[in-house]
């Protein structure tokens, strides 16, 4: 399976996922015009991948330094598969980085904690 790779943008964030290392990234802004548009091949690389794997371990590194209430939607859609794969027997890690001073960030975060209790999260809080 071809990993997916792609750049950021001003509202896009970047998107590095590597199937064969099981290494899921998303890193920087995001709030596209058109949200569905812009997260439609990242969900149907996620189907694919989560189709082809049965045991292991994911690690999800998630560096969001802004995100819409459109993409908010679709890290909940994110989440949601991450949790499915751990209710499976995946062993599921997401490390949620947020700047030092940006604890909106790190609430975010929590919140999807609460949400997602199959889900390993790690607060990771980004030194300048």
């Amino acid at each position: 399976m071809k990993n997916l790779i792609i750049d950021a943008t001003d509202c896009t964030p970047s998107i590095y996922f590597d199937a064969q290392e099981h290494l899921l990234e998303i890193r920087g802004t995001s709030y596209p015009e058109n949200t569905a548009a812009f997260y439609a091949p990242v969900f149907s690389w996620l189907d694919e991948y989560f189709a082809n794997i049965e045991e292991g371990e994911i690690t999800v590194n998630v560096e969001i330094v802004y995100f819409n209430s459109g993409s908010s939607k679709a890290l909940l859609e994110f989440f949601d598969l991450l949790d499915d794969a751990a209710f499976r027997g995946m062993g599921v890690t997401v490390n949620w980085i947020y700047e030092q001073d940006d604890e909106d960030m790190r609430e975010y975060g929590e919140e999807f904690v609460e949400d997602f209790r199959r889900i390993g999260f790690h607060f990771v809080k980004k030194i300048k």
